[in-house]
């Protein structure tokens, strides 16, 4: 690994996830960090620089041209903004990572076409919806609170029917929450997918990712459900540019039917059981940007 000299400045920064989004993870969030800025340092001989999330306002003297971060929290992203009001390239965007929260990843969803479980954002300050999609809905879902991923028990609660959808919404009120969303059961497999989208010109536009794995998690029973392993990477890759995400993961549920329904997209996943791979596509895809910003400001 290259070591920094005195008074470098760092041309790409890692920015760590903070451990509350990280419960159990947090080894391995740090390991794929760690790994991409090794390739980095000893493939392209850029300077990087790690930093915590708190460590993030942008206010600080010298930036980075680059920023890969895995943070997620609300203040963590608002510095990351203001990083990228300085002319700092930031992978995933702060914009992109605020979108993987479900209130307003539902919407981009809907206009992107990408095909998910029925679903309905909830204001805990209006009454419950009635009638016969809502009813439809309450009589298998899923209560997801509407902004961060699961963090801890009580963010992701089935239900069954009105009162026990009130019941899951009472819990999440009581810890300060306001919104939350639900989503309708779908039976099927559980898919989980991770991909890298491949860096383009700014007047490019693609859906295609560089890197693209998909695997059957194993603490979960595979009914086998038979599927085009092309449409999933199609409809993730579709997914996945709704919001603007160039490093992600998600879930998706395959029916009976061979229908898939994404659940679920994370920005820059911990990639654990393809860390290598992964580090590799990432690297590049990050290299291939500091070297266009390194063309513009020539």
């Amino acid at each position: 690994m290259n070591k920094r000299k005195t008074g470098e400045t760092p041309i790409c920064c890692g920015v760590f996830r903070e451990v509350e989004h990280s419960p159990g993870r947090e080894a391995d969030d740090a390991a794929i960090l760690n790994a991409t800025g090794r390739r980095l340092e000893e493939r392209e001989g850029f300077v990087v620089d790690y930093r915590p999330p708190a460590e993030v306002n942008g206010r600080e003297r010298v930036l980075p041209g680059l920023a890969f971060a895995m943070c997620e929290g609300r203040t963590a992203l608002e510095g990351l903004g203001r990083w990228e009001s300085q002319g700092v390239c930031v992978v995933n965007s702060a914009r992109a990572v605020a979108n993987t929260h479900r209130e307003r990843m539902i919407p981009l969803f809907l206009r992107g076409r990408v095909p998910m479980p029925d679903s309905l954002l909830l204001d805990f300050a209006d009454p419950l919806p009635s009638g016969t999609n809502a009813e439809g809905i309450f009589s298998a879902c899923w209560i997801k609170q509407a902004t961060e991923h699961k963090t801890r028990e009580g963010d992701v609660v089935f239900a069954t029917d009105p009162s026990s959808v009130r019941d899951a919404l009472e819990r999440l009120q009581d810890r300060g929450l306001s919104r939350a969303v639900a989503q309708r059961h779908v039976d099927g497999d559980l898919v989980k997918f991770y991909g890298v989208t491949a860096a383009t010109a700014p007047d490019e536009e693609t859906s295609i990712p560089a890197w693209f794995r998909w695997f059957y998690p194993r603490e979960h029973p595979v009914a086998g459900h038979a599927f085009a392993a092309g449409a999933l990477r199609d409809i993730a890759c579709r997914a996945t540019a709704a919001l603007g995400l160039e490093v992600w993961g998600g879930d998706a549920i395959v029916n009976r039917a061979g229908q898939i329904f994404v659940i679920d997209v994370n920005a820059w996943p911990s990639f654990a059981l393809f860390r290598e791979e992964a580090a590799d596509h990432i690297a590049a895809n990050l290299a291939a940007r500091v070297r266009r910003l390194a063309r513009v400001t020539a």
